[in-house]
């Protein structure tokens, strides 16, 4: 690879991967490097806008973007790496259609994240939904839609109490957002269903420790605790899953209910592709990073973002939090630095003290904290939107964001549940199977179906009498 210029090898297209490519276009000189980035689903996705998208009052469309729209310049590739070996700057490629192959580097800039943190709780694993991505948002809008039709059509009343139960367990941000945006959303739905009413659905917080929103100010969580509690909504502190075998949910305080909807926000670990390297990981799997950002004792390579263990230069001896506002910060100072490496000048630490955070709570509620300031209400939702819209990538979708806000407060969004979509080709082999199951091998009509021009007897088919 004589008189080439070198490889810069990002893993990763969420914050620390698109915005640390995006610094790097902007600052390479022409032919200095070739940045190439790996991301299985080609666009990064705007967390903090995943609630907001599964209450619909966005276009989930517009919570994502293209890394080929906004990375011009970057070989941006579709798929998964799956071994690294750093030593002979190999890494090997697993494309989303087709044979898997090694991609060579010369600088490796490893930006995986993290994933959902699943605990060995029985039950979990068949009846829970994560909330980290678009696809689970999406899903999640779609379940607890597609519950409410259930319970307007069901004539059981465990059956429909069960459909109209949903539990979030998790009392983070992502937890207490989508929790509240899908709440708001479900009540809004009711009208639309004279059989329901929004007293009689339940939803329930639970989390393990005392407070909630722990990232903010005491007060604050506890104004949000008694939001919630006013709304009618159920909040366990200091309380455990400890089974979710068949829906059926058991707390550790004793608490036992039947939910339709379960979603598991608790948390994330990081990604375990960091654990198919040869780099250094500390205790929690976290790539070991220096204060630049540089793998610790490992030449050309860097981390950041919620898979490293970054230094928290504000408060010796602490990691840096696992959130947007490092990530993006992050993502500046290490594209800046891999290229004081490349041109032999010191690179920089990164130093960022915590401003604060947001979150939205629907109904046009929020909590908001910067520096001292704290507000809750109607205000603080508006900074909230204000200072997430700051962080939209592109002009195009901040436009496209704000038109989606503008429309929300005068039509409220489509109560339509689309599950279809997810498995669009159930529908084709259901009427495959239907078509095979009428006919048998000589090609007469099953007998156990009758003619469309007979009527079936339900009494004598088995069927239960309608209830009266």
């Amino acid at each position: 690879m004589s008189g080439e210029p070198p490889r810069i090898l990002i893993v990763g297209g969420g914050f620390v991967g698109m915005y640390t490519a995006r610094h790097l276009r902007r600052r390479l000189r022409r032919n200095e490097a070739v940045v190439t980035l790996v991301e299985p689903r080609g666009f990064m996705t705007f967390q903090p806008f995943l609630a907001e998208a599964a209450a619909g009052t966005i276009e989930p469309r517009h919570a994502v973007t293209s890394l080929r729209r906004v990375l011009h310049g970057t070989e941006v590739l579709s798929g998964w790496i799956t071994r690294i070996d750093h030593h002979a700057r190999l890494a090997c490629f697993q494309p989303r259609g087709g044979t898997a192959y090694s991609l060579s580097y010369d600088i490796l800039v490893l930006a995986t994240g993290s994933v959902s943190r699943a605990l060995p709780i029985p039950g979990l694993a068949e009846n829970a939904v994560g909330f980290k991505n678009l696809a689970e948002a999406i899903h999640l809008r779609n379940h607890v839609l597609a519950q409410l039709d259930n319970a307007a059509s069901v004539q059981n009343p465990r059956e429909r109490q069960r459909a109209l139960t949903f539990i979030v367990v998790g009392g983070g941000f992502a937890g207490v957002e989508v929790l509240a945006e899908l709440q708001a959303m479900a009540e809004r739905a009711c009208k639309y269903y004279p059989s329901l009413s929004p007293r009689q659905m339940r939803w329930v917080l639970v989390d393990a420790t005392s407070q909630i929103l722990p990232d903010l100010d005491l007060a604050l969580g506890q104004w949000t605790i008694r939001t919630l509690r006013r709304r009618g909504i159920q909040v366990h502190l200091g309380t455990q899953l400890v089974s979710a075998k068949g829906g059926h949910i058991v707390l550790d305080d004793g608490t036992e209910l039947d939910a339709g909807t379960l979603v598991w926000t608790v948390g994330g670990t990081a990604n375990p592709l960091a654990s198919a390297t040869d780099l250094p990981l500390d205790d929690a799997g976290r790539v070991r990073v220096t204060h630049d950002l540089s793998v610790t004792g490992v030449p050309d390579a860097y981390a950041a973002g919620d898979g490293a263990a970054v230094p928290d230069l504000t408060r010796p001896g602490a990691i840096c939090g696992p959130n947007a506002q490092h990530a993006v910060r992050q993502a500046k100072t290490l594209a800046r630095n891999i290229i004081a490496g490349l041109r032999g000048r010191r690179p920089r630490p990164y130093r960022h003290g915590y401003l604060g955070s947001v979150a939205t709570l629907g109904h046009r509620q929020g909590v908001t904290q910067v520096f001292r300031l704290k507000l809750h209400g109607f205000i603080a939702w508006l900074i909230a939107r204000g200072y997430h819209l700051m962080w939209v990538p592109t002009l195009n979708h901040k436009a496209r964001i704000l038109a989606d806000w503008s429309l929300s407060m005068f039509f409220h969004a489509d109560t339509i549940p689309l599950s279809e979509l997810e498995h669009p080709g159930k529908e084709f082999m259901r009427t495959l199977d239907m078509k095979q199951s009428t006919r048998t091998s000589d090609g007469v009509r099953d007998p156990g179906h009758p003619p469309a021009h007979q009527p079936m007897d339900l009494a004598n088919e088995g069927w239960p009498s309608p209830e009266r």
